[in-house]
């Protein structure tokens, strides 16, 4: 029997399907896919937005990373776990210890009836770390200043605002020193200057601590303060996004977006809307292959014809300048 090692990435989803039975009246139930051959990889201590609109499939793949919930078919590994073959006791062990979660409503990030010390607290006896009071007193104090929220140590979640809640779910949800932290909609129930706020804490917490962090969200605006967002779309990954920050010949920082289509492995991949609807693709389209790129016509319209495509690429593009 071949034994199956662990990928290197700490999130690695292959192909990965699930399906779920709806019934419908009286009848057998209607199938429907929530997700159809995802692929996704996220390397150790990324920080990494995944967006899709309401029912792309990203709550499905959010329950299968968290093993809430099994895939159909496919590969999904999460912090050395293989979350198709894991048994309940490694199932448990994996909550407890290699993963933590930040989820949008507070209640199931926080107990009401708790401080937001006796929160951490109960979190590290329950996943068996820091042992003795003393150390994890030191740990709940260490947790708390980093998430900026230290003021907050004795009061209960009614007595804090949403942005305190959340910082101090994200404290609890690092409590065990995971390797990854998932999270579902972290500023869903905030405006956008606390959301702004929760974002950074997550960032410094990443940056800090190295946890590699996967936050799944409806909201754009999350992606401007992560270096990747990958965009799903009708159950697959689409596109990704990445950014970095470039220096120019005269030594100044410019922040660069760049946008990529993702290619899967039998050469599939999804158009960003804004561009089927700008040349009103539908149904088939015409291919070209050019030395260095793929030229893509609609496909009612043929593309041009070789000699002329040589001659635009050859011609240099310039920009006048207004006198």
């Amino acid at each position: 029997m071949a034994v199956v090692t662990a990928p290197d990435a700490d999130i690695l989803c292959t192909d990965l399907v699930r399906i779920f039975k709806v019934q419908s009246g009286s009848g057998p139930g209607v199938e429907v896919q929530a997700l159809q051959g995802l692929n996704l990889r996220v390397e150790a201590g990324e920080l990494v937005a995944v967006v899709g609109a309401s029912g792309s499939g990203k709550s499905t793949l959010l329950s299968i990373l968290s093993s809430l919930d099994q895939p159909t078919a496919g590969v999904a590994w999460v912090a050395g776990h293989d979350l198709l073959t894991m048994k309940e006791k490694e199932r448990v062990a994996f909550r407890r210890r290699s993963v933590g979660f930040v989820w949008q409503q507070t209640s199931r990030n926080l107990l009401p009836y708790l401080s937001a010390s006796e929160n951490v607290a109960a979190t590290l006896a329950i996943a068996g770390a820091a042992k003795g009071a003393g150390a994890r007193r030191a740990r709940v104090t260490e947790l708390l200043d980093l998430l900026e929220v230290s003021h907050c140590a004795d009061r209960r979640p009614a007595e804090m605002s949403g942005g305190e809640q959340q910082r101090v779910a994200i404290a609890v949800g690092i409590a065990n020193s995971p390797r990854v932290l998932l999270a579902d909609e972290p500023t869903g129930e905030l405006d956008d200057t606390t959301s702004a706020h929760v974002l950074e804490a997550m960032r410094s917490v990443n940056r800090e601590l190295g946890v590699t962090t996967l936050i799944v969200t409806h909201d754009p605006a999350v992606s401007e303060h992560v270096a990747r967002t990958v965009q799903i779309r009708d159950g697959r990954t689409s596109t990704e996004v990445l950014r970095s920050t470039r220096l120019d010949e005269h030594g100044a920082e410019h922040h660069v977006a760049e946008e990529y289509a993702v290619l899967d492995r039998v050469g599939r991949l999804q158009l960003p809307d804004e561009f089927v609807a700008a040349l009103e693709l539908r149904e088939r389209v015409r291919l070209a292959l050019e030395p260095d790129h793929v030229g893509v016509w609609p496909g009612q319209q043929s593309p041009p014809p070789l000699i002329e495509r040589a001659k635009r690429d050859e011609t240099p593009r310039t920009t006048e300048e207004p006198s």
